[in-house]
């Protein structure tokens, strides 16, 4: 048996007994922080950065998503291996940061999962983690590892307080209080319970005859070019501002307008049913409305239809987010026939649904739905909606197809993930595939000028390239004329007008040359907003991402601002539309008309 004094671990007392020898307390390292502070700020730097570059997010939008989740996976990497923290640190921290992490994600609102928890829950908790390790780098290991995961899970349960009403064009989250009521909730709530739809009437049957020849009769107007005829406009808004004549709560949709007589015919998400609604288009007040039992909803763009509604021949036809396409009684709002895209062409939903709006032509009902097997482009009978042709296409495309005289031929053109198809109306049959693939969705009308030149615009930093197209022996060829980058549209549209293109370029509006492809001017903040030509004015409309209506000079030699005006509340990517002096305006929560001043026009003399 030792004795207390053999004992290397004991001393002695004060009053000479034998005492235990503390231990020397355990070594540890400060934690290594450089990698970390240089990945919170890489993380700050793609968020915010991409904004500030050529081309703007647009070009660089995979940066602003990715990049900061990216970061916050790096410090996970960064803490695990080279933060010099003890292994019981690491797994403790770690554990720590995926239990807090995943416990926020349960309880948190449906709408923050997915890109808010890629956008802003996992950031902001990682880059709490990362700044309370940095500033308790040298404290004991309970202290710097504890404390920084009690702020990391205050960070993360931030996004708590929220919920998500999807992303703006600069992919930014679009965020509410999450005790606070979404706008479809309070137009639901605001709701009278639904009139019973009209009868036929003799002012029904002046309608009908109305409707043959309708105003407006769907997406971008006549020809799909966004381009207004009417009368010239006043540019005096100082003196004479445009007048508001109706304004009222409307479902959720990226839907137009379609104008016929006196009447709106547009799509909405109305809680668990999507609806086609018409409108007084001069008091707002709803005259009918069809609903399906269905809803889409995603979490970039939020719920609701996106495709507008089309009017030919005294039939509304209708594609909706998820495939229901119909055609009703414009009239009455009566159901007259169904198909199903889904079924008929054989895939399900897109990622941002259906959203071709209808085209009639001969007869013919014509929609995109990128289905396999040669059920890309599908044309139904006009009174009965059997299918009369398929044509292969791209499977991936929220573009719609649109009626364009080429090379002296009227063809249906369709611009797709593959590139531009153009086939006859009647039959469906191929007359040109013009090959330009993009491995990501298209969203963008093809602009035709002078019948022989064609404008394929394309998103996410591709940009935009014009072709010629020409007729020998009845077959079609097409060459490239230019391809630019000095419009990167995304999903805004453009128009042309005396020789240039105008439209949004990574968020700023931008004029290029049609000729060459070069820039002539850019200049211009409008978000991912929609732009009309009012062609009788020589002026562009811009209904902007924030809801204003900016009024701009189509002129080619600067970027020339004549006024504008805060239109709508909420985040508007949905086409203006103008029928001789009235402005229709909508987006996801409201609609609103508004009256245009008129030039005055000069009196000759006797």
């Amino acid at each position: 048996m030792n004795s207390a004094g053999n004992d290397p671990s004991a001393e002695s007392a004060p009053d000479g007994g034998p005492t235990q020898r503390l231990a020397a307390p355990a070594t540890f390292r400060s934690l290594r922080v450089w990698p970390a502070l240089l990945l919170v700020a890489l993380m700050i730097l793609t968020r915010y950065g991409p904004a500030h570059l050529e081309g703007g997010l647009s070009s660089y939008w995979m940066i602003a998503v990715f990049g900061p989740v990216l970061c916050s996976l790096l410090l996970v990497i960064w803490w695990l291996a080279a933060s010099r923290a003890t292994w019981k640190e690491r797994l403790f921290g770690f554990l720590g940061l995926i239990a807090s992490l995943a416990v926020t994600v349960m309880l948190s609102d449906p709408t923050m999962r997915g890109p808010g928890t890629i956008n802003l829950t996992a950031p902001m908790g990682m880059m709490a983690f990362a700044l309370g390790a940095t500033v308790l780098r040298k404290h004991r290991p309970t202290m710097r590892t504890g404390v920084p995961l009690m702020i990391a899970l205050v960070s993360f349960g931030f996004s708590l307080l929220f919920r998500g009403e999807g992303m703006t064009g600069d992919y930014a989250l679009s965020l509410r209080w999450r005790w606070s009521q979404t706008p479809e909730a309070l137009m639901l709530a605001s709701r009278k319970p639904e009139a019973a739809a009209p009868v036929q009437s003799p002012e029904s049957d002046r309608l009908a005859a109305a409707l043959s020849n309708p105003g407006w009769p769907g997406f971008r107007g006549a020809d799909r070019a966004g381009c207004s005829r009417g009368p010239q406009i006043s540019t005096n808004w100082i003196a004479h501002p445009p007048r508001q004549l109706w304004k009222i709560p409307v479902g959720p949709a990226w839907s137009s307008f379609a104008f016929a007589d006196r009447r709106l015919f547009t799509q909405e998400q109305r809680g668990p049913k999507e609806t086609v609604v018409c409108y007084d288009a001069d008091t707002g007040r709803e005259l009918w409305s069809q609903a399906l039992e269905t809803r889409f909803d995603e979490p970039l763009g939020g719920p609701g239809p996106r495709a507008t509604p089309t009017l030919a021949d005294g039939g509304l036809f209708v594609t909706g987010a998820t495939g229901n396409f119909l055609r009703l009684n414009p009239v009455t709002g009566a159901l007259v026939w169904k198909q199903n895209l889904k079924e008929v062409s054989g895939r399900e939903v897109p990622m941002w649904g259906f959203a071709a709006s209808p085209l009639v032509a001969r007869s013919t009902v014509i929609v995109h739905a990128g289905g396999p097997g040669g059920k890309g482009l599908l044309g139904f009978d006009f009174a009965t909606g059997t299918l009369r042709w398929s044509a292969a296409d791209g499977n991936d495309s929220y573009s719609s197809p649109q009626l364009s005289a080429i090379a002296g031929e009227e063809l249906v053109l369709m611009l797709t993930n593959e590139g531009l198809l153009m086939v006859d109306p009647a039959t469906g049959k191929e007359r040109l595939n013009y090959e330009w693939k993009f491995g990501n969705y298209r969203a963008l009308q093809p602009s035709v000028v002078d019948g022989n030149t064609i404008l394929l615009p394309t998103g996410m930093s591709v940009g935009t390239r014009a072709i010629r197209v020409s007729q020998t022996n009845g077959q079609f060829a097409a060459v490239e004329l230019w391809t630019s980058r000095h419009l990167k549209p995304d999903f805004t549209d453009l128009v042309t007008y005396n020789g240039c293109v105008y439209g949004i370029d990574g968020g700023i509006f931008t004029c290029v040359d049609i000729k060459t492809g070069l820039r002539r001017w850019k200049g211009g903040r409008y978000g991912k907003g929609q732009v009309l030509l009012l062609e009788s004015s020589g002026l562009l409309l811009v209904a902007a991402e924030d809801g204003r209506v900016v009024l701009l000079r189509a002129d080619s030699n600067e970027h020339a601002e004549v006024d504008s005006f805060k239109a709508l509340e909420g985040k508007t990517w949905n086409h203006p539309v103008v029928v001789g002096d009235r402005l229709y305006l909508r987006n996801s929560q409201e609609a609103a008309c508004f009256q245009l001043p008129m030039a005055e026009t000069k009196k000759s003399g006797i």
